[in-house]
């Protein structure tokens, strides 16, 4: 099929992009970057360089691929930092996932694409009150944080609009990513001690290997029926368990431990939150619908292969 990555040379698209060539379908490619066209024509794919805020250029970018389905994996996040405003610090995101979601369903209207799929969240909440693994029928219950209100009205508007706008909206909630490209700076923080264990840690947090996450982005542009997906691994985790097993794999002493009236204070309310009230998510959708199932069925594992390599 023809396909139309938009953001494709962020983490999950430099893993993405060369499955789709591989498995055979014509891949056009977008980047906001005019130097990372080199790489995305060595993987095999059309580059075009492209702003998704800019309705029009999308408009037309879209209409001259003519895509059979539409892959929206447009971010600005680059890497870790300060989260104690995260309105501030995920702005440009938020916007892709808003006017930068119209954009992409308004092009595929003019283009005729049916299926269109996009990236959702199943990360650390916080989430409003505990209880046992979301499913897809679960919403995005974020607990509301006064410096976190624009990220959350973001997911939440890509999980109603890209369903009910397409004819086969599919929207992926990807768990929290480690691997290759995606989360190298967590493991330098954790040697360094930078990442403490907040409140007695007891944030549940999903995890997906970013080439699992790939690997069940592709199998969706192939089967699946409309709606949302759940793409996590099989073993989520409280804080307490995942970070001090990172901290042991990467030779680096275990994390700090702090209270929570502390954590808050020097990590900001919305860190604290996910290191203390995230609910975990269930996979069993993807996995039954999808055809799909991790590599890495365990952060464990996952871990101990993403940093021996």
């Amino acid at each position: 099929m023809r396909v139309f990555v938009a953001g494709a040379t962020g983490a999950l698209g430099q893993h993405l992009v060369p499955g789709l060539v591989v498995a055979g379908h014509e891949v056009t490619a977008t980047t906001r970057t005019p130097g990372k066209a080199g790489q995305l024509r060595e993987a095999g794919a059309e580059p075009v360089i492209l702003d998704g805020l800019d309705r029009e250029a999308v408009i037309a970018a879209v209409q001259a691929a003519a895509p059979e389905v539409i892959v929206h994996q447009m971010t600005a996040l680059t890497g870790m930092r300060s989260l104690r405003n995260p309105d501030k610090a995920f702005a440009v995101t938020n916007e892709l996932r808003t006017r930068g979601t119209d954009n992409l369903l308004a092009a595929a209207a003019q283009a005729g694409t049916r299926r269109v799929i996009a990236q959702g969240y199943a990360g650390p909440g916080p989430d409003k009150r505990s209880g046992p693994l979301k499913t897809e029928e679960d919403p995005p219950d974020l607990r509301p944080i006064r410096s976190a209100v624009q990220g959350p009205a973001a997911i939440w508007h890509v999980e109603k609009t890209v369903p009910a706008t397409a004819p086969e909206g599919i929207v992926l909630r990807y768990g929290a990513f480690y691997g290759p490209s995606a989360s190298d700076v967590l493991v330098d923080m954790v040697r360094k001690r930078k990442v403490p264990v907040i409140g007695g840690g007891t944030g549940v947090w999903s995890f997906i290997e970013i080439t699992d996450a790939a690997a069940a982005t592709l199998a969706a542009v192939g089967r699946g029926e409309p709606g949302v997906y759940n793409v996590v691994d099989d073993d989520p985790a409280p804080v307490a368990d995942w970070l001090p097993y990172l901290a042991q794999v990467a030779g680096a002493k275990p994390p700090l431990r702090l209270p929570a009236w502390l954590g808050r204070l020097l990590a900001g309310e919305f860190v604290a939150a996910q290191m203390t009230s995230a609910r975990g998510s269930s996979n069993q959708k993807a996995r039954k619908e999808l055809g799909w199932e991790p590599r890495y069925v365990s952060w464990r594992e996952g871990f101990r292969a993403w940093v021996s390599g």
